[in-house]
């Protein structure tokens, strides 16, 4: 269990309550939890899962000192006739649910651990060969993790991407998103569409119509916490075809396949909720969540508790791999 807030006292009474009523151990501040790893500093809290990453390292038998920079090549495709099929499906399977948990706090490897979960059923060699490719990425960014600062505005914004057709094998697109609170990343998702669209216009405005959807929650949360958004939510996009169909009510004529997005938009637009923000292709951060090398981490050094360096993720927007 987990007890968290701003007054001790009251934290303190609770504790004893509980003790009074069940056999419990007060185990103090909090710096483990189901495979994360929290540290608190002067500035924040700091969450890893690396003793969980060496843990899957050890699982695949990975022993030797090579690493990757990436954890894919660029332009790579998968598809469900690639190769051989393994004649060990288990250990493809432990190792891609491993990486599914180690994305709480390792948003880098989503998109690819979400490509790669889509073949649990029958993986080929390739597919164990990018799962390893994945592994030896994280042995060489074994303390990556996310940062979540102190003393900030509680003012968020947003980023919106969608990548038409991105699967080979059914031409479903992918569309994602990504919210920070002020520099932290505090909520991301990846999803992959059910249907085709016929467009690309037509999933940039249903990956648009879900940010803002997360948005809506992210500031109905807030509000309840009791820090109400006062000011607009800023969401970067970088289609601009979506963009002035959002503003535009006259364009929803053409556009009736995608018509309940389309007012749910406008009317957030209307009510001054959320704000469209231009942004060009290569400062778009939710790149990350649909496409594979599109950005590259740096390692910005903070000293633990125990005196050892890790490092936290920051993204560093406008380079390639």
């Amino acid at each position: 269990m987990i007890i968290f807030g701003d007054d001790v006292d009251g934290i303190s009474d609770l504790k004893a309550s509980l003790h009074h009523t069940f056999e419990m151990k007060d185990l103090g501040s909090l710096s483990y939890f189901l495979g994360l790893e929290v540290i608190s500093i002067d500035d924040g809290i700091y969450l890893s899962q690396a003793k969980y990453a060496s843990d899957l390292l050890a699982r695949a038998d990975i022993t030797d000192s090579h690493t990757e920079s990436t954890s894919l090549e660029p332009n790579v495709w998968f598809t469900l006739i690639d190769d051989t099929v393994l004649d060990n499906l288990t250990l493809y399977q432990q190792l891609v649910g491993g990486l599914v948990y180690l994305t709480v706090t390792r948003p880098d490897i989503a998109y690819l651990v979400h490509v790669l979960s889509q073949f649990l059923s029958a993986p080929r060699a390739t597919h164990y060969a990018a799962v390893l490719r994945i592994l030896y990425y994280i042995k060489g960014t074994l303390f990556h993790g996310l940062y979540f600062f102190a003393h900030s505005s509680l003012t968020f914004q947003a980023y919106s991407d969608a990548d038409w057709a991105s699967d080979p094998t059914d031409c479903h697109s992918t569309i994602d998103y990504c919210l920070f609170l002020v520099d932290s990343l505090i909520s991301w998702r990846v999803k992959k569409q059910m249907f085709i669209a016929r467009s690309s216009i037509e999933v940039e405005y249903y990956a648009l119509a879900d940010t803002i959807a997360g948005v809506v929650s992210i500031r109905w949360l807030l509000e309840n916490l009791g820090a109400p958004q006062s000011s607009l939510t800023d969401i970067f996009y970088d289609n601009y075809s979506a963009i002035l169909i959002a503003h535009n009510d006259v364009f929803h004529e053409r556009t009736k396949h995608i018509e309940i997005d389309c007012h749910f938009v406008w009317q957030r637009l209307l009510i001054d909720v959320v704000r469209l923000i231009t942004v060009g292709t290569l400062d778009q951060t939710a790149d990350i969540f649909t496409k594979t090398s599109s950005y590259s981490f740096s390692d910005s050094s903070i000293q633990t508790q125990d005196g050892i360096l890790s490092s936290h993720l920051s993204l560093k927007k406008n380079v390639k791999v």
